[in-house]
């Protein structure tokens, strides 16, 4: 859903300030209609299997009405069937102006809300261009969980502008407090094409990131809190649509700019829908952005940059599965990797030692 209220500083996502502040329903209806011809064109790389996670992500995905997302899904299921229990995830912004009552949601199908919370100082939503307050987030975690929902994640960002150890923790503790069940916890990274990467702002040193990073982790574990992904801790079941991605597995994408993944029986396929929302709805289908086949010798790089940021990392077998490539031919790497305690000693796993994941891209590196 590739629409905001209004475009952050640092987001190099694909967003679009929507006109006036408000979507119309007249455009939520063209866009969805266009989601829905969209889907049928990728039915075929099914291949039989079923919709088992679903994740909306933008933009700002709460400026769909829950009516609108009620209508969708029943579109979708028509054409390919949802799992029991499909995990169905809402990127929702705690800007209460800008979407139904959660319960609306949770009605519609959604089972599961990602908060981007980012902050909860107000200092810090300020320069990061966030349209909500800190009592806005608190009161739509609150919402939230009054509205029935049990799966919460909430998003924040640690190493803003000028933050210190005592703000970064207090971050966390409200996420905690306040009924996170699962946390995206990462560092602000200033991206290309974004306002921050053009007018630098100042950012905390080396030493206070470290601090952050080691006694944020330190509170997360004494709360319950599991790191099951580099970014990721839960206190609850982990999100089965990432983990789809840490494990290499295949998803389709419908909506401007987004992402797929299909393996079929050629090969590996990656495809990007047209960016922008106009582009996207002005075109048919079968003309909506790139198809890319993954060469066999960027395979590797591939699986292992996902499947290496899972704390636990994968069964060793799951490599000839998704990549269709021989494990073996990796032996001199993963022996160079292991004498060097970047990878766990066990042969039926492909994971990295906790060592490892602090080098995680100089690992990545020896697969390109």
């Amino acid at each position: 859903m590739p629409w905001c209220v209004r475009k952050c500083p640092y987001c190099d996502f694909n967003s679009h300030a929507v006109p006036e502040g408000k979507l119309s329903l007249d455009l939520e209806q063209e866009y969805l209609n266009a989601l829905v011809e969209d889907f049928k064109t990728q039915i075929d790389f099914a291949q039989g299997r079923q919709i088992h996670s679903v994740f909306i992500g933008g933009g700002t995905p709460s400026l769909i009405s829950a009516q609108g997302y009620q209508w969708l899904f029943a579109e979708l299921k028509n054409l390919l069937p949802f799992t029991e229990g499909c995990e169905i995830t809402l990127e929702a912004n705690p800007g209460t102006v800008e979407h139904d009552p959660f319960a609306g949601y949770l009605t519609a199908g959604i089972n599961r809300l990602s908060i981007g919370v980012q902050s909860f100082n107000m200092e810090h939503l300020q320069r990061l261009g966030r349209i909500h307050s800190n009592q806005d987030a608190i009161a739509a975690l609150q919402q939230a969980q009054a509205a029935g929902f049990q799966r919460i994640n909430v998003d924040l960002m640690h190493g803003l502008p000028q933050q210190t150890l005592q703000q970064a923790l207090s971050d966390l503790k409200l996420a905690v407090e306040n009924g996170a069940t699962h946390i995206s916890w990462y560092q602000l990274t200033i991206e290309p094409n974004t306002v921050f990467f053009r007018a630098q702002p100042q950012l905390p040193v080396e030493d206070v990131l470290e601090q952050i990073q080691e006694q944020g982790e330190a509170y997360l574990k004494a709360q319950g809190f599991v790191n099951y992904e580099v970014s990721a801790w839960r206190k609850e079941l982990p999100s089965a649509h990432n983990l789809n991605y840490w494990q290499f597995g295949d998803y389709l994408a419908i909506g401007a700019g987004a992402h797929g993944k299909v393996t079929l029986p050629d090969g590996v396929y990656r495809f990007q829908k047209t960016r922008l929302p106009k582009d996207y709805l002005a075109k048919v289908p079968a003309e909506h952005g790139q198809f890319r086949k993954i060469a066999a010798d960027e395979l590797p790089f591939e699986f292992m940059m996902n499947t290496l940021r899972l704390n636990q990392g994968v069964d060793a077998q799951l490599y000839a599965q998704r990549t269709g490539l021989n494990l073996s031919d990796l032996d001199a790497v993963l022996a160079s990797l292991r004498k060097r305690k970047l990878l766990v000693e066990d042969q039926n796993r492909l994971a990295c030692t906790e060592q490892g994941h602090v080098f995680l891209n100089s690992v990545l590196e020896k697969f390109l």
